[in-house]
């Protein structure tokens, strides 16, 4: 092309939208009010990279308005086998025509014509102009354009990172065939994507060989005769389907626009206008990447939270260029180490892992290094010094790396980011959060696990694309999330860290008899349910068991599935209270029983033979509200409230080194936000009133004097407060107090009437959360629905339900480790031995010295009713005992 011609670039705006969609992940793109923006986002990036790459003196962006134009007239059926429009894509092209609206690029659309029409108008006049001209689009039909002043950018899969430029040249050594002969090859061939089928075994060679031959489509068919084989039959035969595709592919270079090619001209970017636009879209990254492509980041602009770091190499855009890993001798890595940068690290094990040796990556954004290393060795010392200074690191998942260098001796502190909680606090709703998996969601990068431990993707690029995925999440992050994840979730981890390597002592040969009790009964109710049958089988198996209890026992049909009916927990007890049967008796209490065996048999398998201590593995990213979870094993799982889950908690104790264990939990937490949430005056003043919540709610809603509210009002009481929490509905509240509907509604109704700030809350934390998108707890936690807007109205439901009780649970979540760290804090400043070993739910655990007990106490207690200023006290439970059950309060 000639460089010395004015240049137009002219893009295919829908081609390059889909291929934009189908390119950034969908979940990684959503605003605050559920507004799926992936393909914007994809798109403003790929025109970026374009624009710096070719620097075109003019733009013009082209769109379709809809599947009808002339050719649908023709035929109907024109493009009619494409899919559906994803629900996800459709209001995103409003959306991106707003953004390059305020970014002064010109877009054109017409009714009854396609962008190629468009494209071809616009490059032929353009070229008449004395332009250089650039299309680029996924089209295909598009290739007619190309000539010695028109280069067609065609994006490969991974978008304009890998552009095929087609040329005169480039078309000839492709297809063997001239630019301008491309519609004739296209008609004989067809095109699946516009449902335009071709001559029936012609393929592009067998058609390029002809189009060669007799020089175009029409001479061709004045010639068919004269074809041989079932080719030539074929194209007798079909011959009117070639004629019909060369009419519809051939694009209209004369329609008419409402501008000049001279009004096309690029100007300068207006930050004033794009900013705003783009801060609704919550687009920082490319906020700052559009500024700086602008030129007009300035030191002033520095003190916006949403330009700053377009200069600052600390903030690494997502095109950049990973930088080739050095290798530093002992002398020169410790001058490397502490130069003022920020710097990420990863380790992985060698691949050679009998060696002991371990490869580390280290990144900031303008250069990397790899090294092997041996801890403990002679090289490299300085390294394992570094780890442990104050000096500034980012991370990946820094609870399990802290964890991994302690077992080689070596401490982690200094971390001052962990990708993987910044990411959780952003989008606690995505599943997949494990290293690889993110670097694709949100980065676009393909990486596997199997290449990381092959060595195909070396240390130094994964701690670069650390580096990465950290500088994304906190620039999209708002300002109350980033401050959660800077003071709450990332010291946290240290705490939860120090927890998990203490353990929690176990009384094992408590469980080992309690495991042979359970083994007993379960062989029992094995006998009973047999012999109700007067056969054997297998109590595990629903195939046996639907044919013991729909066609043996001809009992009422449950729920249908797939494999038959269910023979599920929740199905089997509502058989057995429709129709009473040994069996079903039997069987029940066997699962429950075998589910406490497995349990206490999966609590002595996990006791670490070292120190008889179970060390479960707390997870900040276990759940969407931000609670913690327990794996490994799962403690939040052991009953509470029941005989058995109190026989199996006797057997969790304190260390030799201690005298006691001390428990704290709060009490009714979730009721106590609701009333700070609502501010429900009743709600607030049964709480003030300091006596029993539920029997206090209930002569309100009763009626009566609280000394006489009764047990059965108080149950349903207690399970109505609770049930609002977690979205429950007339029919739930019937079910789970055994009731009639009539009689749960009429209690709905008589309890919000008492309190109505209540209802008002629930009303409006819904809708809100409609309107934004999100939820948000006391602290500025949020959690996306967009879901809430769903079409489908079971999957709006859930959301509903989730909705009402993400603020509540998540707000005591928040609570809970505001008041963990605060005490370790304390702990710490007191130098007292006792310490905190394990949190349950809303429930701490201490091993306490005697001698401090009344000091920790206070400090417990102190420390947790501080956590939260809320329009009601926040009251502590504390208990002391031998083991957990005698700890209870």
């Amino acid at each position: 092309m000639n460089k010395s011609k004015p240049t137009l670039m002219i893009v295919d705006g829908h081609s390059l939208a889909f291929r934009a969609f189908y390119g950034a992940p969908v979940d990684a793109f959503v605003t605050t009010s559920g507004q799926h923006t992936n393909a914007v986002h994809a798109f403003i990036s790929m025109l970026l990279v374009l624009l710096e790459k070719y620097n075109p003196d003019s733009l013009a962006i082209a769109f379709d308005i809809s599947r009808h134009s002339f050719r649908t007239e023709e035929y109907p059926e024109y493009k009619g086998a494409r899919r559906a429009t994803p629900e996800e894509f459709k209001g995103q092209v409003p959306l991106l025509k707003e953004v390059l609206e305020a970014m002064g690029i010109v877009t054109v659309e017409k009714q009854g014509y396609e962008a190629d029409d468009i494209l071809a108008t616009l490059a032929t006049a353009a070229d008449n102009q004395g332009y250089a001209v650039y299309v680029v689009s996924g089209d295909r039909d598009t290739i007619q354009l190309v000539n010695e002043n028109v280069t067609l950018l065609y994006p490969g899969a991974l978008g304009v990172k890998l552009l095929k430029e087609y040329t005169p040249a480039a078309v000839v050594e492709k297809y063997g065939i001239k630019p301008e002969q491309y519609p004739d090859m296209a008609a004989l061939v067809g095109e699946t994507s516009d449902n335009l089928p071709g001559i029936p075994k012609v393929g592009e060679k067998t058609a390029a060989k002809w189009i060669n031959e007799y020089g175009s489509l029409a001479e061709i068919l004045a010639n068919k005769d004269s074809i041989k084989g079932k080719v030539g039959e074929n194209l007798r035969e079909n011959a009117h389907l070639a004629e019909r595709n060369r009419r519809l592919n051939r694009l209209l270079r004369d329609v008419e626009l409402p501008f000049e090619i001279s009004d096309l001209a690029r100007g300068q970017i207006d930050m004033a206008r794009v900013t705003p636009v783009l801060r609704k879209l919550e687009f920082r990254s490319v906020l700052r990447r559009v500024a700086k492509f602008a030129g007009e980041v300035t030191v002033a602009d520095l003190s916006d939270p949403e330009l700053a770091g377009a200069a600052n190499t600390a903030a690494v855009s997502l095109q950049a260029e990973f930088p080739d890993p050095q290798l530093l001798l002992d002398e020169e890595l410790e001058a490397w180490l502490h130069r003022d940068e920020a710097k990420s690290v990863f380790i992985a094990p060698d691949r050679e892992r009998a060696s002991g040796k371990y490869t580390v990556g280290l990144a900031t954004a303008t250069a990397s290094v790899e090294f092997s290393w041996l801890p403990g060795g002679s090289d490299y010392q300085g390294f394992a010094k570094w780890l442990a200074s104050e000096s500034a690191k980012q991370v990946w998942d820094a609870k399990n790396l802290s964890h991994e260098l302690a077992s080689l001796g070596v401490q982690l502190n200094g971390v001052t980011a962990d990708a993987q909680l910044a990411l959780n606090v952003l989008r606690p709703d995505i599943n997949e959060k494990n290293f690889a998996k993110s670097c694709g969601k949100f980065l676009g990068e393909e990486v596997t696990e199997e290449q990381i431990v092959a060595g195909e993707i070396g240390a130094a690029k994964c701690a670069w694309l650390v580096l990465r995925l950290n500088s994304y999440a906190l620039s999209n992050l708002d300002t109350r999330s980033e401050r959660l994840y800077r003071e709450i979730e990332l010291p946290l981890t240290a705490v939860l860290a120090s927890l998990e390597e203490r353990g929690i002592a176990i009384d094992l040969p408590v469980l080992e008899g309690h495991r042979l009790e359970l083994k007993e009964q379960v062989a029992e109710l094995e006998r009973k349910a047999y012999a109700a049958i007067n056969q054997q089988i297998n109590l595990a198996s629903p195939k046996q068991l639907q044919k013991v209890l729909f066609e043996d026992l001809a009992l009422p049909p449950s729920r249908k599935i797939k494999s038959g009916y269910s023979t599920d927990a929740k199905s089997i007890k509502e058989l057995q209270l429709a129709h009473p049967h040994p069996f079903l008796e039997a069987l029940i209490e066997h699962r429950e029983k075998n589910k406490l065996a497995q349990m206490v048999q999966t609590l002595i398998d996990s006791i670490s033979p070292v120190d008889n201590k179970i060390h479960t593995t707390l997870l900040q990213i276990g759940a969407v509200t931000g609670r913690l979870a327990s794996t490994a094993p799962n403690l939040q799982n052991i009953p509470t409230r029941s005989f058995e889950g109190e026989r199996i908690r006797g057997a969790f104790t304190y260390d030799d080194a201690y005298d006691c264990l001390l428990t704290a939990d709060y009490s009714q937490i979730e009721m106590r936000i609701m009333a700070h949430l609502s501010n429900d005056e009743g709600l607030i003043a049964a709480f003030k009133e300091g006596e029993d919540l539920h029997r206090s709610v209930g002569a309100r809603v009763f009626g009566v004097a609280p000394a006489d509210v009764n047990a059965s009002m108080r149950a349903k009481v207690k399970a109505m407060s609770y049930g609002l929490t977690y979205g429950l509905g007339v029919f739930g509240l019937a079910s789970q107090l055994n009731i009639s509907q009539a009689e749960a509604k009429q209690l709905m109704s008589d309890y919000f009437n008492r309190f109505g700030g209540v209802r008002d809350y629930l009303r409006s934390v819904v809708e809100q959360a409609r309107t934004k998108g999100y939820t948000e707890t006391i602290f500025g936690r949020r959690r996306l629905f967009p879901e809430l807007k769903s079409s489908n109205r079971v999957v709006r439901q859930n959301a509903e339900r989730a909705a009402l009780n993400a603020p509540i649970q998540g707000s005591a979540s928040d609570i809970i480790k505001i008041a963990m760290l605060a005490i370790e804090k304390r702990l710490a400043e007191s130098k007292l031995r006792s310490r905190m070993v394990l949190q349950i739910h809303d429930e701490l655990m201490f091993e306490a010295a005697m001698s401090e007990l009344e000091t920790l106490q206070q400090i417990v207690r102190e420390e947790m009713s501080a956590a939260a200023q809320l329009l009601v006290p926040l009251e502590v439970s504390l208990g002391v005992g031998a083991n957990w059950q005698l700890a209870a309060h």
